[in-house]
This record gives structure tokens, sequence and C-alpha cells, in this order.
């Protein structure tokens, strides 16, 4: 998986140099009430790679196929207060959960990467699939940042 790694780290390196060009009221602004703010999303993404690490290491012992529990987005990004946090303290966090997370993406072979997941009780599909929608959703969240900070 060495292109999902060089495209986390791309994202990475993206995420960081969002986070420190940005001032910290621009990180703190609410486009509405309901709505995240800069730190809020990266305060999720914080969350996503909690609950991501704690999949990828699970399905590696886990029965298969291994079921994906969903978890509250929006109810984390309240009780963390992420808004409140310190962007260095936010940003170092999410660096610091996905290097372990590219640790455990390095690990796979063929094999795990074929782990079987089910989503929902409908919905099947595997470890690389995972991984990749991992990446992906990181992406997403990014491309908001981005766009906001225009």
């Amino acid at each position: 998986m060495p292109e999902i790694i060089q495209q986390l780290d791309h994202l990475l390196e993206r995420g960081t140099e969002l986070i420190k060009n940005s001032s910290e009221n621009e990180l703190k602004f609410k486009p509405l009430p309901d709505k995240w703010s800069k730190k809020e999303i990266l305060g999720h993404l914080i969350d996503s790679g909690i609950h991501n690490l704690q999949r990828f290491t699970e399905i590696q012992f886990e029965t298969k196929p291994y079921k994906i529990r969903k978890y509250n987005q929006n109810e984390l990004v309240n009780v963390n207060h992420y808004n409140e946090a310190s962007s260095e303290e936010i940003l170092s966090f999410w660096l610091a959960i996905n290097e372990r997370i590219k640790k455990v993406i390095e690990l796979q072979d063929e094999q795990t990467l074929a782990y079987q997941i089910e989503i929902g009780k409908a919905e099947k599909s595997d470890f690389k699939f995972l991984i990749e929608d991992y990446v992906h959703h990181m992406e997403h969240h990014l491309h908001q940042i981005a766009k906001s900070h225009n």
C-alpha cells in the first residue's frame, strides 16, 4: 500500500499547512451554529483517526467479518470542545494518530488486506476498502478546510 501511504503523507502535509496558515479567528469561525469550524473539522478527523486505528488493529484478531461500529461524530466534537483547544494541541494529536495509522497500514499484506468487514447489515467489503475510505474521508474534510480558507 505504498501509494496510500504516500497519499496520507501528502494529506498530513496539506492539513498542517492549512492549519498553520490560518489565524486563530479563522480556525474558530463557525459559518453557522450547527456547522463545524476548521478546528472542529480537524477535531472530527482526530475522532475518525481514533476509531479507525481501533478498527485497523482489531480487524487483525477479531472474528471475521469484522463488524464496523459507528460512532457519534457530532457528539464527540461537542464534548471534546475542539474549538476551545489550542491549535497546536489539535494539530499535534492529529499528526501523531496518523503516524501510528501509517505504521499499522505498512504492516499489512495481501492476506490481511483481504480480511472481510461488515458495514451495516447489508454491505460487505474488505480491510483494503476500509483503509482507502479512511484516506478519502480525510481528503474530503481537508478540502472543506481549504475551501473555507479562501
